[in-house]
């Protein structure tokens, strides 16, 4: 009997975002007056590194062009923005749900038949504002893929239908010890990891596995 296994590791939020990478606003190339002032900065920049001497060491001569290059399109292009969970939430869902949060705290400090009528109606009122809210930005990412198929930008439109049919991504930034029980700490999740490959390979007489 032969069989595949896969092991899928996943990175937590937490830890990619340990990385402090620039991501510059690519796009933006697209724009000719933006692509044309990113050309005139590069060029000058690169213009200056013609006189550095030929006996430089070559690290020293790749951190010049690296930081030429981040320096032109931090200027020109500016950073590219993460993307929320939720775009369609914007500051009045933020209202709604700060008008929801009062609505309970008063029904829990007096749970009269009055409140309850006033947190139902409160939430039922919410729940229907957000629904609205998700449905209008779903037409509109919809309409964008349209136009994305009609003008042939085959990038943005298999991105879109990727964002579209991805759905919810449960976190994985915990596991389960021998018990079952969860662990969420960085350092036991990393010995649960060393421990269940020790197992799984049958690594015997050896102390430490990397």
């Amino acid at each position: 009997m032969i069989a595949e296994v896969r092991e899928r590791l996943a990175v937590g939020k937490y830890a990619a975002q340990r990385f402090d990478r620039q991501r510059f606003n690519l796009r933006k190339l697209n724009e000719p007056e933006v692509r044309e002032h990113y050309q005139i900065k590069i060029t000058n920049r690169f213009a200056a590194l013609e006189n550095v001497n030929n006996d430089e060491d070559v690290n020293r001569t790749w951190e010049h062009i690296k930081e030429n290059i981040q320096t032109s399109a931090n200027e020109s292009l500016g950073l590219h923005e993460l993307k929320q969970n939720k775009p369609w939430f914007d500051d009045e869902c933020l209202r709604f749900l700060d008008q929801r949060k009062r609505a309970k705290m008063q029904w829990v400090q007096d749970p009269s038949q009055s409140n309850v009528d006033i947190q139902n109606n409160v939430r039922r009122e919410v729940s229907g504002h957000f629904r609205d809210k998700k449905k209008a930005y779903l037409r509109a990412k919809i309409e964008e893929l349209e136009t994305n198929s009609k003008i042939q930008n085959s990038r943005d439109l298999y991105r879109g239908i990727s964002y579209c049919k991805k759905g919810y991504q449960p976190r994985c930034n915990i596991v389960k010890d021998e018990k079952g029980d969860l662990v969420a700490d960085s350092h036991s999740i990393v010995a649960r990891w060393r421990n269940y490959f020790s197992q799984l390979f049958n690594l015997h007489g050896v102390k430490d596995v990397g």
